[in-house]
């Protein structure tokens, strides 16, 4: 972490005296979650309304932005967290990470997706899904609902994306022990589930990038990830993925948005906010990243056919969530990861 660290600041400083100084542009740096082609869209659209500004948008894990602006929160790098799950974002409220801030759209989020003091606000609801390669199954074939992929069929051919640094896979890993709690269980009936599936699972993708190649070449058929990326990936990357929303529901988490405080240049922090969270915006992106909007004051007309549909969403105890989300993921990773081979 501390080499990535150093890695990222000395790159930081490259790109400021290549292309920061020369011609006197204003940085403003960016964490996201949100992948290369939505990101490259929207930085090059507000750099193009704003001349005179240089945005740098850091690509990364959820996990890895939270620990990012921990890290530097004595002197913080990045003015903009765009993108991950809700509890990471109250952790970070927690620990006086973020700056309050009230858009100009917050009348019309409900209140569960957004923090009544405006340290951070929804901007897309995002499904987890069980995603499959369409070369080897189809979709009768793949698992279709959780428990399914725990049985002896699926051994040896499921990767998972590294849970540690994915607030994707921290949601669905947690899921299973929260859905233990809520059936009046233990916490230990939820760890059984997740070394169960630790026994099926072939690899651990060190990031996003590498889950695609291993789930596109066939090296494993099934995996777990959220809706859009995987709808992303099949329709303008063309890989053979496709997924089931599983039977019995599935999480759906709040992607969020917010300032993180003492960053540098905060009225253009605020700005670059407004520009990716408009109702043009959320519509475009709807429409070319598959992201469903958080906002409730969208025309469903506007959006794909597709996002009109109702998802079962599985209740989440979100607090809880944020509150022991560290402690249960260190736990399966010293007590489960790999251990079930």
């Amino acid at each position: 972490m501390m080499h990535l660290y150093f890695k990222f600041i000395i790159t930081l400083c490259l790109y400021l005296v290549v292309s920061g100084c020369g011609d006197k542009k204003t940085t403003l740096v960016v964490y996201t979650t949100h992948g290369k082609d939505l990101i490259e869209e929207y930085v090059t659209a507000f750099e193009k309304e704003k001349p005179t500004v240089k945005v740098y948008a850091i690509d990364m894990g959820s996990q890895d932005a939270l620990d990012r602006i921990r890290s530097e929160s004595v002197n913080p790098q990045a003015s903009v967290w765009w993108g991950a799950p809700a509890p990471l974002f109250m952790q970070a409220q927690t620990e006086d990470l973020l700056t309050p801030y009230e858009p100009s759209w917050s009348q019309f989020i409900e209140p569960f997706y957004g923090d009544e003091n405006h340290h951070w606000y929804g901007t897309y609801l995002t499904p987890e899904v069980i995603a499959y390669n369409s070369e080897k199954l189809t979709k009768e074939m793949a698992p279709q609902d959780w428990d399914d992929l725990l049985t002896p069929e699926w051994k040896d051919r499921i990767v998972i994306r590294n849970p540690l640094a994915s607030g994707t896979m921290r949601a669905i890993f947690i899921s299973r022990v929260l859905e233990a709690l809520r059936a009046g269980k233990t916490a230990e009936d939820g760890f059984a589930w997740l070394k169960k599936l630790d026994a099926n699972t072939h690899s651990y993708a060190s990031d996003p990038t590498m889950l695609y190649i291993k789930l596109s070449r066939g090296e494993s058929e099934i995996t777990l990830w959220n809706m859009p990326d995987i709808m992303l990936q099949r329709n303008q990357n063309n890989y053979p993925f496709d997924f089931v929303l599983p039977k019995s529901g599935t999480v759906v988490v709040t992607d969020c948005i917010a300032l993180i405080k003492g960053g540098k240049h905060p009225q253009l922090a605020k700005e670059f906010y407004e520009f990716v969270t408009t109702r043009e915006a959320l519509v475009n992106q709807a429409h070319k990243y598959y992201r469903i909007p958080a906002r409730n004051d969208i025309d469903r007309a506007a959006l794909p056919e597709w996002m009109r549909e109702p998802i079962n969403a599985i209740p989440m105890d979100w607090p809880l969530f944020a509150k022991k989300s560290n402690e249960w993921m260190r736990y399966w990773d010293e007590n489960i990861r790999n251990q079930g081979k």
